[in-house]
This record gives C-alpha cells, sequence and structure tokens, in this order.
C-alpha cells in the first residue's frame, strides 16, 4: 500500500500522520517537546528534541502500519522559530529561538524609520522581533560560537523546516512560504534580499537554498526506520498548510488556524496586497510553477492563554474542561483579558505591551477569568478580520478554521457572533499535516486532488449574537486593549 509521511512540527509538539492512498489518515503519533523560559523570559527549544520526536514519530506509524510502502514525504512546521547550528557537525550553537520570544526587540528599535519602511515594502512585514531576521541577528551579536562559526564560513541559519530538512537529508533548503515569514525574502524576486540581510549582519552562505513548495527537498529513511529512502516532495509553513488543506486556492477565500498563536490567513492570487492595517503580505505558497500570496494577521497567545489558565493560574485541570466552564459564567460580568504576555502581533505590532485583566468586580472569579480567556482569543482574531477586510475590501462573510481550540463550541460560537460571521470548523484538527500530506500526495501521484478533499468533513456556527450585544462587547474590548496600548490609531480598531 503505497501511503505518504506527514510530519507537523509545532509550537507544543510533533505530529506525524500517515495518509493511505485514497488520501485518508490511517496513523498518527504526537510527542510534545518541552517549553523552555528563561528568568528573562526567553523562549526556547531544544532542536535535537523536536529532531528525536520526529524521528519517535515515524517509527510509530511504521511499526502501527509496517505493510505501508512510503512514497512521499510532506513537512509544515512552526514557522519563524529560529535555529542555528554548526554546518559541519549538525550541532546546534543555541536552543531554538521560539517566534513568541522577544528577546531580539532592541535590534527592532535600532532601525531606522527608513530601514523599518524598506523592510516592510520588500518583504511584506512590519519590522518585529516575532520573526526571525531579528532573532539571527541577537544569535550573531550574542552567540560566540555562532560568530566564530560564521566568520569559518560553516554558521547556519534557519527556520525549523530547514533544520529538519538539514537532519533528515543532509540538504540544506526551505520553501517559499517558511522564506518570506523570515523578513529577509524579497516577496517580488523569491529571493533573499541582499539589502535587507546586510542590515541584519547576515550573509547568504548562512541561509538555505529557497525552493518551490512542492520541490524535490532530499531523500530520508529516518535514520534507518524505513527500508528505502522516500522523497521529501512538499514543505510548507503550518498556516499555510492549513491553507491548502481548507481549500483556500481563490482569491478572496480565508481560513484561521487556532494553534499555540493564531493565524488568520486570506489568499489575494498573483496579487501582493500591501496592508495598510497593520498586517502582513507573504507567500501561499508556488506549486506547480504558480505562486500565490496571501494577507496574515498573526497574535500571539490564542491556545497558549489556555496553557496558562492550566498551568500558571492552576483554575483548570484540562483545556476541555473550559467550554462547558464558559457557558456557566455570570453574563452580568463584564471582565477582559488582554494576553499580552509578549507584546500584541497583528494589527497592533506592540511590542511592550503587558497582559491585563480590565474590568473585574464582585462578580468576577474563575468561571469569568476563564470565559475572559476565551473571550480574548475570538477578540483577537476579530481585530484581523477587520482589518483584512479593509485592506482586501472585501465583507466577511465565511470563516474556515482549524486546530485544536475548534472543538470548544463556546469559543466556536463567539467567535461566529462577535465577528459577525459563519464559521465552518474542520471535523479533522491536523490541518496542518494534511495540507502537507496532500501537497506531497498530489506531486507523487499516490491519490489525486479531488480524491485528497473529498475526505474532509465540517461542522457549520452560524451568526445568531444580538447586534446590540454584539457592540456593547465589543467597546468593552476596545477599552480594555487601550490600557496596553497607547499607539492606536483608527485603522487598528
Amino acid at each position: 500500500m503505497r501511503c505518504v509521511v506527514a510530519i507537523d512540527q509545532s509550537t507544543q509538539g510533533t505530529k506525524a500522520l500517515l495518509l493511505s492512498d485514497d488520501a485518508k489518515i490511517i496513523a498518527k503519533s504526537y510527542f510534545e517537546h518541552k517549553q523552555l523560559v528563561s528568568l528573562e523570559g526567553y523562549i526556547s527549544h531544544d532542536p535535537m528534541e523536536i529532531y528525536e520526536n520526529v524521528i519517535k514519530g515515524v517509527k510509530t506509524l511504521v511499526d502501527a502500519v509496517p505493510e505501508a510502502e512510503i512514497s512521499a514525504i510532506g513537512i509544515t512546521n512552526q514557522r519563524e522559530t529560529t535555529v542555528a547550528w554548526d554546518g559541519m557537525s549538525g550541532k546546534p550553537v543555541i536552543n531554538a529561538i521560539v517566534w513568541q520570544c522577544s528577546r531580539a526587540k532592541g535590534i527592532c528599535k535600532s532601525l531606522t524609520d527608513e530601514q523599518k519602511a524598506v523592510i516592510s515594502e520588500r518583504t511584506g512585514i512590519p519590522a518585529s522581533p516575532f520573526f526571525p531576521a531579528a532573532k539571527m541577528r541577537w544569535i550573531l551579536e550574542n552567540v560566540s560560537e555562532a560568530r566564530n562559526l560564521a566568520l569559518q564560513g560553516h554558521l547556519c541559519l534557519g527556520t525549523i523546516d530547514s533544520w529538519l530538512i538539514y537532519k533528515l537529508t543532509g540538504a540544506y533548503k526551505t520553501d517559499v512560504s517558511n522564506a518570506s515569514r523570515t523578513q529577509l525574502m524579497n516577496l517580488e524576486l523569491l529571493d533573499w534580499d541582499d539589502e535587507i540581510l546586510k542590515m541584519f549582519g547576515i550573509t547568504r552562505n548562512m541561509l538555505p537554498e529557497i525552493c518551490a513548495s512542492d520541490a524535490f527537498f532530499g531523500e530520508t529513511d529516518f535514520g534507518g526506520i524505513l527500508k528505502n529512502k522516500s522523497p521529501i516532495l512538499a514543505v510548507l509553513g503550518d498556516s499555510h498548510a492549513a491553507l491548502f488543506a481548507q481549500h483556500c486556492h481563490d482569491p478572496g477565500k480565508l481560513k484561521v488556524t487556532y494553534g499555540t498563536g493564531s493565524s488568520v490567513m486570506m489568499n489575494t492570487g498573483s496579487e501582493i496586497i500591501r496592508s495598510k492595517n497593520g498586517l502582513a503580505s507573504s507567500v501561499a505558497w508556488k506549486l506547480s510553477g504558480k505562486t500565490d500570496y496571501v494577507l496574515e494577521g498573526n497574535i500571539n497567545y490564542s491556545g497558549a492563554v489556555i496553557s496558562w489558565l492550566k498551568n500558571e493560574l492552576g483554575l483548570i485541570d484540562s483545556p476541555d474542561e473550559t467550554e462547558e466552564i464558559a457557558f456557566a459564567a455570570n453574563k452580568s460580568d463584564k471582565v477582559y483579558l488582554v494576553p499580552a504576555f509578549s507584546g500584541l502581533g497583528a494589527p497592533y505590532w506592540f511590542d511592550d505591551a503587558k497582559a491585563s485583566i480590565v474590568g473585574m468586580s464582585r462578580l468576577t472569579g474563575r468561571a469569568e477569568i476563564v470565559r475572559a480567556a476565551l473571550d480574548s482569543i475570538g477578540f483577537q482574531i476579530n481585530d484581523i478580520l477587520i482589518a483584512m477586510s479593509r485592506d482586501s475590501k472585501l465583507p466577511i462573510k465565511f470563516v474556515a478554521v482549524d486546530g485544536g481550540p475548534t472543538s470548544n463550541r463556546y469559543l466556536m460560537q463567539f467567535q461566529s457572533g462577535i465577528s459577525d460571521t459563519n464559521i465552518r470548523v474542520s471535523e479533522v484538527s491536523e490541518l496542518s499535516g494534511i495540507g502537507a500530506g496532500f501537497v506531497a500526495g498530489i506531486t507523487d501521484g499516490v491519490f489525486s486532488f479531488d480524491m485528497a478533499f473529498s475526505t474532509l468533513k465540517y461542522t457549520l456556527y452560524k451568526q445568531h449574537m444580538p447586534e446590540i450585544e454584539r457592540q456593547s462587547l465589543l467597546s468593552g474590548w476596545k477599552q480594555a486593549i487601550k490600557t496596553v496600548v497607547y499607539n492606536i490609531t483608527d485603522c487598528n480598531l
């Protein structure tokens, strides 16, 4: 039986999926990795642990379905997390700097207004420590081994996809979707921008080759797990892979991926839309020689807010509890949570913002704080949808969504109401992995495009929140945002 392996390396862990020749998931595995937070608040992952979890994940699949013949491999990944390693030994020189980490904010502040304008215009992304460019410069400035390797011409700087490709195949490559999120790639040329590289003290030999999303990235047997080596034929950033799996292949179609953070992404086809409302422009993918672009807004804390309730506050034992608790919360309570634990991303881009709980009363208790945490996810995504509608000049009446938190009925109904739109939830939560698997399988001819998408099913949430309630909630959220952000302009609201 010809099968496809899809690796989904996310912020919290690594999923591995095995897709059959009829494009259905027949086995899956999941391994968490440690979230490393320093006393300075720096957020890191161990790149070797991530690589080892990929190996363990694939072994689990092979053990579960020993008759499977692995014809193709797809990889999708947390995008802006940055890895630095020795190109000769393959050893990391520092733990991976996670996309959420803001340790490089001083570097972004040191850029001139002219430099920031060039970065934004050519890469489609506002200057921010959220993206790898500043993280890479921070590594060069603060890690002596990295500087020494750079002088020798042996330093590799990349995102998680290029790290895994290197470890699995020995090739040093990335795809256009991941490269477009580094803040170093020229959107029009689909190549590293030499002027921007110079701003960050980076040279081309430190960076991987940029390839199409359906290119040949090398072959691997996952350290001897497979009997024969199989080709990696698909690499996409996790949000881009989810966009593909959500069938958002035409201009104007959009989806929201709820993960540790959240990504709102709209396909803009061959047109690069330069946002005037705090969003980023990126490459969706390059497939069959055709490049599609996207508008995107990212929030730092969505699913991570739920983890905070559990791990730091001890208010819940499991994320599954939040649905029932939120439904039971006192409707008269008007408390808001602004989860700016690492600043605020789109559409505000305010790195210095701090988290805040606003509007507490004697009615505020455990249930109300839990509900406010879920509401904060919906409010932040709605802010981005408003900005996206303004940039695209299109009304948003339908949103496809995916990710673990979409199983929360309270959150999905709230999202539908506060955004005044219908919400389509995929009944399969692993859409990023599926998207990468679909591209790999279609590229290799394991299954057809139509067969792949015929396997997906959905649940629909219809908008029924009264307009007066919606406007009251939005007004309260705007006031809460103003307590942590002091650079708000009208377009941000």
